[in-house]
């Protein structure tokens, strides 16, 4: 491969919409394979998709993805100029997955700076025997109506042309006149992917700047100037306008018919670099106005694309600034002074002004989950073939968004959720109809907000959960140790989430290592989440994820224990008061309650968890502050409530490790640094405790 085409920005913006297009193209797929059949439309747009693939994969010179996607075309162009009957749509439908795949594998390859070396021969072949054989199908089907029509002794022979060329007659000149959308980027080599694809389609191509990719100032001839292509065609005015108005970041497209004289005329201009600008018969402002005609009906909005790493890095700059200004804002010099109205006035507007901004860059980071989950239909579907199940997946909520940096490790959680209930919750048919369900499963994928928290519910309509066969597995591998009568369903039932649990009796493609729930618990845990399992027999089982909205700021209550200062997430804090010595309790064990409101809470002292001297000795001497989650109450002794504070979390350094409690730490006003409790787990140990 030439090196020299494998720069960044060419590179990303190959990368990027290629993979925009396969995450299209898959879905389309998913959304017609159960239909058996393709209409024009969708057809079409896979045949579009390819083309688009192809163009830019041979620009790069990747050549295996290029083969591959002109294989894929090739197929999709017989389908639609010649509507075979005889057609295996499952087998269609497979053939552009694995496609998919490999590409997507080759583009992974590139994202992590290797070389895509994968061999799609076998891919091509597979799919260049395939068209042969509907090929066939279709001439032999042609030949029997056509006998049938005949009269006797007559004989006509059949055949069918693999060529794409047109005829020869109804040949055009064109000239098309293109502006990119404002603050695309990289113009130049979008011009020069547009005449790429284009020669699949038209002849005689010139175009202005014709020194696109050598010459970067070309990129601020187009931008003042447009891009000009002149070409031949057979193609119809409608087709070459859709043709390129299906291309990303184009703005506005002149296109229009020459006749001879021009074209020679346009053609001495182009060879002798004389601007088209010149050109009488059109101005700036009449293309401009061109373009919108043509986007009419819908919003055009000004769209440019930021590297991620650029956003985590202003992200961690607002952050900054917000502990900076709470330095300003808490300085121990400025508490003793008077007269700072007017600091205090100005403080007020800097912080105002910082969380407006800390507002919009959080929207910035948020991403709907509409992607992620639409990935899962390929997991229902691949598996519902391989099991033989009949399972359809039903989306609610896909709109709901969570920060960019969470998203990251959704996919693989809500991915072996669904292939467990696939493999262990759903029925065979069989034993869905004697038991009377719909011979149709399913498996619903919801996402809905709550406060500060979003929540992902993987539910289904199978078998549910054993629990006799769950605490069984769990006593003979040595991970249940409290008697039976003391526990719960959910306790039971959150046993799955334990390393190498699995109620398997044998290992499949699919389950059985007692791996996946365990990937499910450790990555919904490093972002600061909880995995909560409930079940029904015989109706399903139903999981739901808790996780943080954002990981980057919170608001949080600085709590002090001993001489130490630690934050509380506001959303965990249920309330706080002083203890009546009559409202504590002690049990037998030692353990000590705190009754409020008719209801009794566990008493958790911060100072014995986290090993700090203090010098409350009586529960009456300090402040209760009860914590909440979904797992449910408890409440935590400390000295004193310092006040509300929004903090910036930092990950606990990695030669730290997990300490038990503390989810992640933070800057306060004087530089100090300050823990994070993690509530969560603290409820946790109360009720194991």
């Amino acid at each position: 491969m030439d090196k020299s085409l494998s720069k960044e920005p060419m590179l990303e913006m190959f990368i990027f919409e290629n993979l925009q297009l396969l995450e299209q193209l898959e879905q389309t797929i998913l959304a017609h394979e159960k239909e058996r059949c393709l209409e024009n439309a969708v057809i079409n747009e896979i045949f579009r998709i390819m083309h688009t693939i192809k163009g830019s994969a041979a620009m790069m010179m990747y050549d295996s993805i290029s083969s591959l996607a002109h294989a894929i075309e090739d197929l999709f162009f017989y389908i639609r100029e010649f509507h075979p009957d005889e057609m295996d749509y499952s087998k269609i439908c497979d053939i552009v997955l694995d496609g998919i795949d490999f590409i997507k594998n080759e583009i992974g390859k590139l994202e992590e700076d290797q070389e895509a070396d994968g061999d799609s021969s076998p891919f091509v072949e597979n799919i260049e025997q395939y068209l042969l054989l509907i090929k066939e199908a279709s001439a032999n089907s042609n030949l029997i109506n056509e006998a049938a029509a005949r009269p006797a002794g007559l004989q006509k022979k059949f055949y069918i042309s693999t060529s794409k060329s047109p005829p020869t007659e109804n040949i055009k000149r064109y000239h098309a006149l293109i502006y990119f959308t404002p603050g695309c980027e990289m113009e130049n080599i979008r011009a020069f992917n547009l005449v790429h694809k284009l020669k699949d389609q038209a002849d005689q191509i010139d175009y202005l700047p014709a020194d696109i990719i050598e010459n970067n100032d070309s990129v601020e001839f187009i931008r003042e100037n447009g891009f000009a292509v002149i070409f031949t065609t057979h193609l119809q005015q409608e087709a070459i306008n859709e043709l390129f108005m299906k291309e990303a970041f184009i703005d506005s497209l002149d296109l229009r018919v020459m006749e001879d004289e021009e074209w020679e005329i346009e053609q001495l201009r182009a060879r002798n670099q004389i601007i088209l600008e010149e050109e009488p018969s059109v101005s700036n402002n009449e293309v401009r106005e061109i373009g919108a005609n043509l986007h009419s009906g819908s919003t055009r909005r000004s769209l440019i694309s930021v590297n991620v790493d650029k956003l985590d890095r202003l992200m961690d700059m607002v952050g900054e600034l917000v502990i900076s200004e709470t330095m300003v804002a808490f300085n121990p010099d400025l508490m003793t002074a008077t007269k700072l109205e007017n600091f205090h006035k100005a403080t007020r507007q800097h912080r105002k002004i910082i969380n407006e901004m800390q507002d919009l860059v959080m929207s910035i980071r948020m991403v709907p989950l509409s992607m992620t989950f639409r990935k899962m239909n390929r997991v229902v579907r691949d598996m519902s073939k391989k099991l033989k199940k009949n399972v359809e997946m039903v989306i609610i909520g896909e709109e709901t968004e969570v920060d960019k940096n969470i998203i990251e490790h959704l996919s693989d959680p809500i991915m072996h959720l669904i292939r467990n209930a696939i493999d262990h919750g759903i029925e065979s048919p069989e034993k869905r109809a004697s038991l009377g369900k719909s011979p149709a499963a399913r498996v619903y994928l919801e996402a809905k907000n709550e406060g500060g928290d979003v929540y992902i519910i993987i539910r289904d309509d199978g078998a549910g959960l054993n629990k006799d066969k769950i605490l069984e597995r769990a006593r003979a591998r040595g991970l249940m140790q409290k008697p039976d009568s003391n526990l719960s369903d959910g306790e039971i039932y959150s046993t799955i989430l334990l390393p190498g649990f699995s109620t398997c009796e044998e290992i499949s493609e699919f389950s059985g290592r007692g791996v996946g729930m365990d990937v499910v618990h450790k990555n919904i845990e490093e972002v600061g989440g909880a995995v909560l399992v409930d079940s029904t027999p015989g109706q399903g089982t139903t999981i739901t994820m808790k996780i943080p909205l954002t990981l980057a700021i919170i608001n949080g209550m600085r709590v002090k224990v001993g001489n130490s200062i630690y934050i509380l997430p506001i959303t965990s804090i249920k309330e706080s008061f002083k203890a009546k010595p009559d409202n504590i309790i002690v049990d037998p064990d030692g353990n000590e309650m705190l009754m409020v409101r008719g209801e009794c809470y566990p008493v958790l002292r911060l100072h014995q968890k986290f090993r700090i001297e203090s010098a409350l000795k009586e529960i009456a001497e300090g402040i209760i502050v009860i914590v909440q989650n979904d797992s449910g109450s408890i409440c935590l002794l400390v000295d004193a409530l310092l006040g509300e504070q929004q903090v910036v979390v930092k990950a606990l350094p990695k030669f730290i490790g997990k300490i038990a409690g503390i989810s992640a730490c933070t800057l306060l006003a004087d530089g100090r640094a300050c823990l994070i409790i993690d509530v969560a787990n603290l409820i946790i140990l109360a009720k194991v405790k």
